[in-house]
């Protein structure tokens, strides 16, 4: 449904209901990717729609602002898709059934795609703008698509096309919060082949599970510096060895960029190295218990015998490559940042280890706002992998959107919040990937904000947009476009 034409600001709340009017889930955007190219093509606007679905509209500058600097408004047109049990909506060809309650708007049943769904309709209604209704520079609205799933849009985009170099993104989601940097990211992989033997008459095995850390998003919690399940099992391990054990399997994690909260291997020693081996499982069972009393206070390990029928283990030099690994690889935080206070600059997450296939791979996900630092750390893992003739492979690699200490953008925005609200915006940075940090590996010296209205709940069937918030959100970017001549 569309949303009633009353509410201020019109034409923003306009163009919201429009959007969520069409299917717009991610990889799911060629409907929309082509109303935006007719929607500027209706006003005479220069439009460019690239083979990924990215659509670039120009804008001239009003009265005054002819000869500005352009400024980039960005935002991507793609939604996260979920709704409840028994809601009956096919995202690939239905729109959303929009509500609003007092001054909340919602979807019914279903996520709302406020995220970044607001971010095209305050584009839109710029656009759609005469010259006497908005003053502002040259406008180069770029709408991605794909964000939700990779950013995939904005790592495709011919910036070259673009001119300006400050750039106005809005896909936040705390009014009031300005967000100066991001982190970049790569994913590394490790595999190291394994030689097995059998494992004789003599020999037990066992299944040893770590269970109950915390865990979390490896950006997110990253800085609580909790117990990551999968280095811990490593650490146990290597005072295993005293027992001369034989590795079948490692496994712990699931996704790069979830800590691990579990993990359990199988091993192989003789019976009478049985008892000690369950001492060794206690003290360390103690051990994690006081070093993550404040963070992970759950933690358990168990030993029992196997019942599956496996008749070979890793060798010993195999056994010894895997302990060493997983006690080398670095893991949790790096460097802290030296220009916001509490942001975590630069860290990596052990996520994964699996064994399969006659392998062991460690799988990992590096973060860091300064490009050199994740270098220098994905550099520290090719140096592992060298030393026990592991091999290294590196994917999904984008850069972090470092700090810029003389933002002439971030000065403009502080005032203008100050002047309108009687207090300072809040400025922060995130230690997770944003579309900032393509765009500033793209366009040089690019200077930056990102910042939106208040939306709760993001990437559920309970999100919510507060109607005042777009309304003070939109003034807000209308005094800072005026700001900018």
């Amino acid at each position: 449904m569309f949303l009633p034409n009353n509410i201020e600001p019109k034409k923003v709340i306009s163009y919201f209901g429009e959007i969520c009017s069409m299917p717009h889930g991610s990889s799911n955007t060629t409907h929309i990717s082509n109303y935006l190219v007719d929607f500027a093509k209706k006003r005479n606007l220069r439009v460019i729609q690239d083979k990924l679905g990215n659509v670039v509209i120009f804008k001239d500058g009003t009265t005054g602002y002819e000869k500005s600097k352009p400024v980039i408004i960005q935002g991507h047109m793609d939604m996260v898709c979920e709704k409840t049990q028994d809601s009956n909506i096919d995202f690939t060809k239905d729109g959303l059934d929009l509500r609003i309650d007092g001054n909340v708007i919602y979807a019914h049943n279903t996520t709302l795609g406020g995220d970044d769904g607001i971010a095209v309709a305050y584009a839109l209604a710029l656009l759609d703008s005469s010259n006497d209704e908005i003053e502002h520079p040259p406008l180069e609205v770029v709408i991605t698509v794909d964000e939700e799933i990779g950013m995939l849009g904005a790592a495709g985009l011919d910036c070259s096309v673009l001119r300006g170099n400050i750039m106005l993104n809005l896909d936040s989601e705390e009014e009031g919060k300005l967000l100066v940097s991001c982190a970049g990211g790569a994913s590394a992989v490790c595999e190291l082949d394994v030689k097995y033997t059998g494992v004789g008459a003599n020999k037990t095995g066992l299944l040893i599970k770590l269970e109950g850390a915390t865990g979390g998003h490896s950006g997110v919690e990253i800085d609580k510096e909790g117990a990551n399940a999968a280095k811990l099992m490593g650490r146990l391990l290597y005072s295993l060895k005293e027992c001369n054990i034989n590795l079948a399997s490692f496994d712990g994690g699931l996704k790069d960029n979830a800590i691990p909260r579990n993990a359990e291997v199988v091993v192989f020693a003789d019976e009478d190295r049985i008892e000690r081996i369950k001492e060794i499982v206690e003290q360390y069972k103690k051990i994690f218990n006081n070093e993550y009393r404040a963070t992970d206070a759950f933690i358990s390990i168990t030993v029992d015998k196997c019942d599956n029928n496996i008749s070979e283990a890793m060798d010993a030099e195999t056994t010894n490559k895997v302990i060493s690994v997983a006690n080398m690889l670095p893991n949790g935080i790096v460097r802290w940042s030296k220009d916001i206070k509490g942001l975590v600059e630069t860290s990596l997450n052990l996520g994964i280890v699996s064994t399969n296939a006659n392998k062991v791979t460690f799988s990992l996900l590096i973060r860091s706002s300064v490009d050199s630092c994740k270098e220098s750390v994905l550099n520290q893992i090719k140096c592992i992998c060298n030393s026990v003739g592991a091999s290294m492979s590196v994917s999904g690699d984008y850069p972090g959107w470092e700090y810029k200490e003389d933002s002439l953008l971030r000065g403009v925005m502080v005032e203008v919040y100050e002047k309108m609200y009687g207090k300072k915006p809040i400025i922060e940075a995130i230690h997770a990937g944003l579309e900032c940090g393509l765009f500033a590996g793209k366009i040089d010296n690019l200077d930056c904000i990102s910042f939106g209205p208040q939306i709760d709940d993001i990437h559920t069937t309970s999100e919510k947009i507060y109607v005042d918030s777009i309304n003070r959100t939109w003034n807000y970017l209308l005094e800072v476009l005026k700001k900018l001549k």
